[in-house]
């Protein structure tokens, strides 16, 4: 499965400013739906769980009930056959300080918050972390290797 990022447009299905209909009618053929906190409408957080792999969206409905935000959770299964992609980077498969430098090179400014741990593209409202607790491939000082999630939002980023 190839999932594409398009900032300010949305990510693989989902469109940033969907309503949350819409959403939840996709969101099933995807996977198993949870919701955060349990009731069944916004405002909340939506997680969607791909398979096996522990691949996820995390759609975000504020009161509004349209769609602000889509994070997008690494497979925590190496072999998946998952790939997300933004301007033709593999954003989980590219090794994290590769991934900045390709994208630097592309023309994207790259900030970085030394305390959040958040690489973000300001002017394209996306941000990349590894700081998730599951134990991902790392490097020779014990750093992970690879972004473990993306956020593409309609607010700023860091």
């Amino acid at each position: 499965m190839r999932v594409e990022i398009r900032p300010h447009v949305g990510v693989g299905p989902f469109r940033l400013g969907m309503p949350f209909d819409e959403a939840m009618e996709i969101a099933p053929a995807l996977g198993r739906v949870s919701h955060r906190p349990g009731a069944g409408r916004p405002p909340g957080t939506y997680v969607v769980n791909f398979d096996d792999s522990a691949f996820q969206y995390v759609l975000s409905f504020p009161e509004a009930a349209t769609l602000t935000g889509i994070e997008l959770w690494r497979f925590r299964d190496e072999a998946a056959d998952i790939n997300v992609t933004f301007d033709e980077l593999d954003v989980f498969r590219t090794p994290g300080e590769e991934l900045v430098e390709q994208l630097r090179e592309r023309g994207h400014r790259v900030s970085y918050d030394d305390d959040l741990g958040i690489h973000a593209l300001p002017e394209l409202k996306m941000s990349f972390a590894a700081d998730s607790s599951f134990e991902y491939p790392v490097d020779e000082e014990g750093d992970p290797l690879y972004f473990d999630h993306v956020l593409v939002s309609t607010e700023p980023v860091v």
